[in-house]
C-alpha cells in the first residue's frame, strides 16, 4: 500500500507547482491540504489518514495532543531547520520523525528593506491615493544619515545592517549575547538596550523568539523610542507587547510601525494593526519567496525519499 502524503499549511495553493513532486510517486500519493490550522479534534481528523504530513514554517501547532491523535504519522517535515510550534519531545516519544530543510538566507532581510523603505517614504497612502486619482499626499522620510538600530545581530540582522550601511546610515546594535567585538566585526557600533531604542531612527527587530526575548520589546523600550522614529518587526510577532504597541501608534508616541509577523496568525480581521493608518502590515511573507519555496518543498522531497530508503536526513529528532 502507498504511503499518503499530505502538504498541508498550503494557504496560497502555490506548493503543487513551486517543484516537481513526481519524485514521490514511487513512494505513495502526495495530497495538498489548503486550510487554515483549526482546533485539535478537526486537525486529527483532517490529517489522521497521512502516515508523512509536510508543514509549512510554524503555521501549524504540533503538540502533545494533537501528534497522539494521529497513530499513522511516522513522518513530520517542516520548512527550515528550527520550528518552535513543533513538540519535538513528544514526537520522540512517538517514534515519529522530525525532519527540516535549509533556508533561502535572502528571503526575509530583503523583505524587511523593503519594509523600511516603504514605511519611511509612506508608500502605501502614496499608492493608495493614486489609485483614489490624487496625488502627493506628504513628505516622505529620508534613511541616509539616519541611525538604524538592530536587535538581534544574527545572520538576517548582519544583512540588514549591511543593507543599512549601503544607504548611509549609521548601524547600532544590541542583544543579550551581543559583543562589542562582535559587532565591530560587522562594522556596527554595540550600544546598550536603552541606547538602542533611544537613537534608533529605524529599529529592525532580528530576535529568534524565545521564553527570553518573548515581550522584549514593551512599554518601557517603546517609550524609549523617539515620537519620529519607527518599528520594523519580521522576526516573531510576541517579541513586541502588541497591546503596548498599539497604544504608542495611537497616540503618537511612534512615528510608525512596519510589521509582518504577529502574536496570531491569520491576524484577525477586526486587528487594530488592519486600520491603524500608521502602520503598515503583511501578512507573515518574509520567508514567502518563489527560491525560498522551491528550496524548502525540494528539500521535503529529499527528506521523504531518504525516510522510505531507511535513512534520516536533516533530523530534527
Amino acid at each position: 500500500m502507498s504511503v499518503q502524503i499530505a502538504v498541508i499549511d498550503d494557504w496560497q495553493d502555490v506548493a503543487r507547482g513551486a517543484v516537481d513532486w513526481s519524485a514521490l510517486e514511487a513512494i505513495g500519493q502526495v495530497h495538498f491540504l489548503h486550510e487554515y490550522p483549526a482546533d485539535t479534534a478537526t486537525m486529527i481528523e483532517r490529517l489522521q489518514g497521512f502516515e508523512v504530513v509536510c508543514v509549512m514554517r510554524e503555521r501549524t501547532v504540533f503538540d502533545q495532543a494533537l501528534l497522539q491523535g494521529l497513530p499513522r504519522l511516522k513522518l513530520l517535515v517542516t520548512g527550515g531547520m528550527r520550528n518552535a510550534a513543533i513538540d519535538l519531545a513528544a514526537a520522540r516519544a512517538l517514534g515519529i520523525q522530525v525532519c527540516g530543510t535549509d533556508s533561502y538566507k535572502h528571503a526575509a532581510p530583503e523583505l524587511t528593506w523593503a519594509l523600511v523603505m516603504a514605511s519611511t517614504r509612506n508608500l502605501l497612502a502614496e499608492a493608495a491615493s493614486l489609485r483614489a486619482g490624487q496625488w502627493q499626499q506628504g513628505l516622505g522620510g529620508d534613511l541616509h544619515g539616519k541611525t538604524l538600530g538592530i536587535l538581534g545581530l544574527g545572520s538576517i540582522g548582519q544583512r540588514v545592517a549591511q543593507f543599512g550601511q549601503v544607504f548611509g546610515m549609521r548601524v547600532i546594535a544590541w542583544s543579550e549575547n551581543l559583543t562589542a567585538e562582535r559587532a565591530a566585526a560587522s562594522g556596527v557600533t554595540w550600544v546598550s538596550k536603552r541606547e538602542l531604542f533611544e537613537q534608533a531612527d529605524v529599529l529592525s527587530i532580528h530576535l529568534v523568539l524565545s521564553e527570553r526575548s518573548r515581550g522584549l520589546v514593551d512599554a518601557q523600550a517603546l517609550g524609549w523610542m523617539k515620537p519620529t522614529a519607527r518599528l520594523v518587526n519580521t522576526a516573531r510577532g510576541p517579541i513586541v507587547d502588541e497591546a503596548a504597541l498599539i497604544d504608542a501608534l495611537s497616540h503618537g508616541r511612534l512615528a510608525g510601525a512596519a510589521l509582518d509577523v504577529f502574536g496570531q496568525e491569520p491576524l484577525p480581521v477586526d486587528h487594530p494593526f488592519r486600520h491603524l493608518p500608521n502602520v503598515l502590515a503583511t501578512p507573515h511573507v518574509g520567508y514567502v519567496s518563489e527560491q525560498n519555496y522551491g528550496q524548502f518543498y525540494g528539500q521535503m522531497i529529499e527528506d521523504i525519499q531518504a525516510w522510505a530508503a531507511g535513512q534520516s536526513l536533516r533530523s530534527l529528532t
